[in-house]
C-alpha cells in the first residue's frame, strides 16, 4: 500500500514538472515570435525611403514659354536634354522650300535627342502674312511638316521674342533674314548659326548635329 502511494506521488511530481516545462516552452516561444516579429517591423520602418533624382534644371535659353500654331501653351523646357535647331521660318520666301530639308532633318535624327523648332515671323518681306491656322494648314499640305512649330512671333528689334532676343545677345548674331538657324547643344548652348541660305542638309549643319548627338 505505502509504495502504491509512492508511485502515485512519483507520478504526480512528475506531472507537474512536466506541465511547468511545457508551459515555460511555450512562453519561450511566444517571447521569441513576439521578438522576431519587432525586429520585422522595425526593419520594415527603418528602411529609408527611395531616393528621387531631382530634374536638371531648364536652361536659361529654354526657359520660356510659346504658344503653338494651335494656340496651345508649350513650354521649351520640355526640349531640355536635345540637340536643337531653331529655325524662323516664312511660307511665301524664297527659302521657304527649306521646309523640306527640316523635316527630313527631324526625321532622320529625332529618335538620337534631335529636335527642329520653327518660329514663324513676318519680320523680313512681310512674307508670314497668313494667320496661324493658315500657317499650320500650309506646312501641313505642302510639306507633311511634324516638328513643332509655333506661333507667329517676332524674331528681330524691340519686338523679338525673348528665346530670339536671348540668342541674338549670346551668338552676335541676330537673324537678318528667314530660315535664320541656331544650333544648340543638349545642354541649351548655341554653338553654330547658320545663315539663311546654308540648306538645312547641308553637311555643314549634319556634322555638328552628328557630333553634338554622340557627345564629341
Amino acid at each position: 500500500m505505502i509504495q502504491d502511494q509512492a508511485r502515485i506521488y512519483e507520478l504526480l511530481t512528475w506531472s507537474v514538472r512536466s506541465t511547468f516545462v511545457f508551459s515555460s516552452w511555450r512562453k519561450n516561444m511566444l517571447a521569441r515570435s513576439i521578438y522576431a516579429f519587432i525586429v520585422a517591423a522595425l526593419a520594415v520602418f527603418a528602411t529609408p525611403a527611395p531616393i528621387i533624382a531631382a530634374e536638371s534644371p531648364c536652361p536659361s535659353v529654354l526657359d520660356h514659354k510659346f504658344s503653338n500654331l494651335m494656340d496651345e501653351p508649350v513650354s521649351l523646357c520640355q526640349f531640355s536634354g536635345k540637340v536643337l535647331l531653331i529655325v524662323n521660318t516664312a511660307s511665301e520666301c524664297g527659302y521657304t522650300p527649306q521646309y523640306e530639308g527640316l523635316e527630313k532633318l527631324y526625321r532622320r535624327y529625332r529618335d538620337k535627342g534631335f529636335a527642329v523648332l520653327g518660329f514663324p515671323a513676318n519680320d523680313f518681306g512681310g512674307q508670314e502674312p497668313g494667320s496661324n491656322k493658315q500657317i499650320a494648314q500650309f506646312c501641313r499640305v505642302n510639306y507633311g511638316i511634324t516638328f513643332p512649330i509655333f506661333a507667329k512671333t517676332s524674331v528681330i528689334g524691340a519686338n523679338a521674342n525673348p528665346l530670339f532676343r536671348e540668342l541674338a545677345a549670346r551668338t552676335g548674331k541676330p537673324p537678318r533674314w528667314n530660315f535664320h538657324k541656331y544650333l544648340l547643344d543638349r545642354m541649351g548652348q548655341p554653338v553654330a548659326v547658320f545663315e539663311s541660305a546654308v540648306e538645312p542638309e547641308d553637311k555643314r549643319v549634319t556634322s555638328q548635329i552628328e557630333k553634338l548627338l554622340a557627345g564629341r
